[in-house]
């Protein structure tokens, strides 16, 4: 392994091969800008990562004109959602009225997403993905970020660009290396993640399940379903401590439909602990330097947004840089008006995960008798209108963005 670092150059380099990362590449590449993306690890295939496919992305994969090839891959789909209160069963939102090509969301683990949008961003001659390339640091010249550092198993990389982009997560090691600050709104869960099969009887359950004391959800991913499991924050040691037959117990309580099948979790090592955090940078940027997704704001599981407020802050970094990073005239600026665009549905997004975790899930966790179905979820029920509300939040968010960049390769 060589010591001396190789050196790419390149208009935009983003660092982070998540749906962020992943779908401003194929941006990016489509407008004929040359992008090179590194991802830390050989590949997408990672379990435990948000699956939910909102409408508000659909529409992006229609406005690409893939839309179709993207619903031939293994999928499932929900027009509505419902969730389960003590046993009793309500609807929540009803997607079958949000204005976009698709009205359902769709299921799809993250892997097969990624592939999806990589595949199609390799197309594309201005496209570069290098993987098991871990970025290391930041290159500066003077107060400008020029690009990365990273380690790859040939030795050290470096990639000089115009622009770089932090897509790398909540745990970034850009925005660390810049020295970002976050404003932290707390968090008063985490969650434990597991699989267990999923037999051809079950048809569909609520997706939310809430009784005295406890929260589980069910992601519906064909053969198996994708189970969370929710947990006081910092209380992974105490739940392990009580066993792992004390946890069966505890899922064939809430979630009896699976009570034949809990002993699929042999041990604490089929059990994955995601800890849960909600928080944002007080500045995206810095010159030559934009952070966007979950490295920009980290949000909750609540409502399984993340993977789509990230991929609209890729569709508004590429509306507003794609031109101008082909011409060299990135400024900080455009990096600013690119964190205008994006706060407030990240400020309300949050806002709303946080009045969810106190006033729902806080006082779900601390229950100790008997749960009763709350008002709105009887209104909810009696006035299906009322669902068309947390269908649009969900579904669609706060400034759903547009592809308004051209493909400057579908002439040739």
């Amino acid at each position: 392994m060589s010591s001396i670092p190789e050196v790419i150059h390149t208009k935009c380099c983003i660092t982070g091969g998540g749906p962020a990362g992943m779908m401003l590449g194929l941006l990016l590449a489509r407008a004929g800008v040359d992008v090179v993306v590194l991802e830390k690890h050989a590949d997408f295939l990672r379990d435990f990562r948000g699956d939910t496919i909102h409408p508000s992305t659909l529409e992006i994969v229609h406005e690409l004109g893939l839309l179709d090839a993207f619903l031939r891959h293994p999928h499932q789909e929900t027009r509505v959602l419902s969730g389960n209160v003590a046993g009793v069963e309500f609807p929540v939102a009803d997607f079958t009225h949000v204005p976009t090509a698709c009205k359902f969301l769709a299921f799809m683990p993250q892997w097969d997403f990624l592939d999806f949008v990589a595949a199609h961003a390799r197309k594309y001659p201005t496209f570069r993905l290098r993987t098991r390339a871990e970025v290391t640091d930041l290159i500066q010249t003077g107060a400008k970020v020029a690009g990365v550092r990273a380690t790859t198993p040939d030795g050290p990389l470096e990639v000089r660009a115009d622009l770089t982009v932090g897509a790398d997560g909540r745990h970034s090691t850009v925005r660390a290396r810049a020295a970002l600050p976050t404003v932290d709104l707390g968090a008063p869960m985490d969650v434990l993640w597991m699989r267990l099969s999923r037999h051809p009887t079950d048809g569909d359950s609520p997706i939310g399940r809430f009784d005295r004391g406890r929260i589980f959800v069910m992601i519906n991913r064909g053969d198996y379903w994708q189970c969370g499991f929710v947990i006081p924050k910092g209380a992974h040691a105490e739940v392990m401590a009580r066993g792992i037959g004390a946890f069966h117990a505890d899922i064939a309580a809430v979630a009896p439909l699976l009570a034949d099948r809990v002993g699929e979790l042999k041990s604490w090592d089929d059990v994955k602990l995601l800890t849960v955090a909600v928080d944002r940078l007080r500045k995206w940027w810095k010159p030559g330097l934009l952070c966007i997704g979950d490295a920009a704001h980290t949000m909750s599981p609540v409502g399984g947004v993340g993977i789509n407020l990230a991929i609209q802050d890729a569709v508004a970094a590429a509306n507003a840089l794609a031109e101008k990073l082909k011409t060299g005239t990135v400024t900080n600026a455009d990096l600013a008006a690119v964190q205008r665009r994006r706060t407030l549905p990240t400020r309300l997004t949050q806002w709303l995960q946080v009045q969810i975790q106190k006033r729902v899930i806080s006082r779900t966790l601390a229950a100790r008798g008997p749960m009763t179905v709350p008002r709105f979820a009887r209104a909810l029920e009696r006035f299906p209108f009322l669902r068309r509300i947390p269908a649009r939040l969900i579904g669609i968010g706060v400034r759903p963005e547009h592809v308004h960049t051209a493909d400057a390769f579908a002439a040739k």
